[in-house]
């Protein structure tokens, strides 16, 4: 199972997917040219949305189709300092991958 963390720093913010930067994954679809952002619904936080559907998807296709609704119901709720797996990433889709 994956941990995904999210942290507002001095620095900025950081994501980390089991302790390594989580990637945008621009290069599959540019929807902030921003980096991530979370607590609200946006261009940022549907990069954010999408970047971990795709890590966790393994699948750009079903991260496309699911990283809207994604944003709406779980990244634009993250507080400050966030921690969500991979199971409850199954969770808020209702185990779409499964």
């Amino acid at each position: 199972m994956k941990n995904y963390r999210g942290d507002r720093t001095i620095d900025g913010v950081a994501v980390t997917v089991d302790g390594a930067p989580l990637p945008e994954r621009t290069d599959l679809l540019e929807i902030s040219r921003d980096g991530f952002e979370w607590s609200y619904e946006g261009h940022a936080p549907a990069q954010l949305a999408f970047a971990m559907l795709v890590d966790h998807f393994g699948n750009p296709t079903l991260a496309k189709s699911h990283y809207e609704r994604f944003m709406r119901d779980v990244v634009a709720n993250f507080g400050n300092e966030w921690e969500y797996t991979s199971a409850d990433i199954d969770a808020a889709l209702g185990a779409v991958a499964a």
